[in-house]
């Protein structure tokens, strides 16, 4: 059974910055893709970044230049370096993985706020 477990949430002010990780287990093969998502209250969950196994990544406008994802395909683990850090980012965020299936992390807490 697959699971992702998000983990580096937390309260930071803005301009600050933080680390997400989630670590995938129950994998065999190599996962496709992985990404973050997020959803603020009130709104839809939205795409952050995603990384295929390949490398090659897509971010939201909103997040370009601030935030960075990459993965360690050895450990099944993907990472969001999060820079810049603005209010408009508080959300919960998700992790995602397209293994046979998509498959979610059960997500973490990110507030920005003095």
């Amino acid at each position: 059974q697959v699971q992702l477990v998000e983990s580096g949430g937390g309260l930071v002010q803005p301009g600050g910055s933080l680390r997400l990780s989630c670590a995938a287990s129950g994998i065999i093969f190599r996962i496709n893709t992985m990404g973050w998502y997020r959803q603020a209250p009130g709104k839809q969950r939205e795409l952050v970044a995603t990384i295929t196994s390949g490398g090659s990544t897509v971010y939201a406008d909103s997040v370009k230049g601030r935030f960075t994802i990459s993965r360690d395909t050895g450990k099944n683990t993907v990472y969001l370096q999060m820079n810049r850090l603005e209010p408009e980012d508080t959300a919960v965020y998700y992790c995602n993985a397209d293994y046979y299936g998509s498959f979610w992390g059960q997500g973490t807490q990110v507030t920005v706020s003095s």
